[in-house]
C-alpha cells in the first residue's frame, strides 16, 4: 500500500485524515495509474512522501509549498522545487530560488538542485498535488491531493508552534487562511517563476528572515 511509505511519525499526526473515504479512493486511483502507466507517473512511486520521509515530524521548522510535480522526466523527487542530483539546466523556478538564496545569504551556489539536505533539517517541501502524468502539468489537480495538503497544512498549524510557512505565489498565499499568524511567522512573495520573480521574489529574504525568526525562538538555523 502507498500509505506504508508515510512514515510513521507523521500518520500518527495524521490519524484521522488518513481514516477518511475520499484518501482511501484517491490512494486506490494513484496505486493504479502507477501500475498501469509504469515509468510515466511523477515522482517515482518510493519517492511520493518523500517530503514525509526526509522531514521528522518532531523536527519540523519550516512549511515551503509547491504547486505540482516536475512533469519531466527524470526531475521530480518528491520535493518541491527540488530535482534529481543529475538535473542540468536547473528549472527555472529553482534557478529564481537559487539565485534570491545567494543573494540573500552571500553564499556560493549550491552543487545540484537536490533539496533532501532543506528537509532533513526540519523544511517540509510539500507539493499541493503529490503526482503528475509526464509531460502534462496539473493533470492530476482535483483529484483529492488537495484536500489531503490542505489537512497537512491545518493540522501542522493547530499542532505546531513557531513554524516558518513559506508562501511562493497566489496558490501558496491561498493557504495562510489555516495559519494563525500569533503563533506561526508567514512569509509571502510572488512566485519564483520567471515571469514573476522580478516583481517581488528577488529581494524577498525570505532566507535570512526565516533564520533569524528561527535564532529568535531559540531553534537551530537552517543551513540553506
Amino acid at each position: 500500500m502507498l500509505l506504508d511509505s508515510l512514515p510513521s511519525d507523521w500518520q500518527q499526526l495524521l490519524q484521522a485524515e488518513l481514516q477518511k473515504p475520499y484518501l482511501t479512493e484517491l490512494l486506490s486511483k494513484v496505486e493504479k495509474v502507477y501500475a498501469s502507466n509504469p515509468g510515466q507517473i511523477y515522482p517515482p512511486k518510493s519517492q511520493l512522501f518523500a517530503a514525509f520521509q526526509f522531514c521528522a515530524e518532531a523536527h519540523l521548522k519550516v512549511v515551503i509549498l509547491g504547486q505540482d510535480p516536475y512533469p519531466s522526466k527524470g526531475h521530480a523527487n518528491g520535493l518541491c522545487f527540488s530535482v534529481a542530483s543529475d538535473v542540468k539546466p536547473l528549472p527555472k523556478s529553482l534557478h529564481s530560488i537559487f539565485k534570491e538564496r545567494k543573494a540573500d545569504l552571500q553564499l556560493p551556489d549550491l552543487p545540484n538542485g537536490n533539496l533532501e539536505h532543506w528537509a532533513k533539517q526540519g523544511v517540509l517541501l510539500l507539493n499541493s498535488v503529490l503526482t503528475v502524468d509526464e509531460g502534462k502539468p496539473d493533470s492530476h489537480k482535483n483529484w483529492g491531493w488537495e484536500q489531503f495538503t490542505d489537512a497537512v497544512i491545518q493540522k501542522i498549524a493547530t499542532e505546531k508552534h513557531q513554524v516558518v510557512f513559506i508562501l511562493w505565489g497566489a496558490k501558496a498565499q491561498a493557504k495562510a487562511e489555516y495559519i494563525d499568524a500569533s503563533k506561526h511567522l508567514i512569509l509571502k512573495a510572488v512566485h519564483p517563476s520567471p515571469l514573476a520573480a522580478y516583481r517581488g521574489f528577488f529581494g524577498c529574504k525570505h532566507f535570512s528572515k526565516t533564520n533569524a525568526f528561527l535564532r529568535m525562538v531559540g531553534a537551530r538555523e537552517i543551513q540553506w
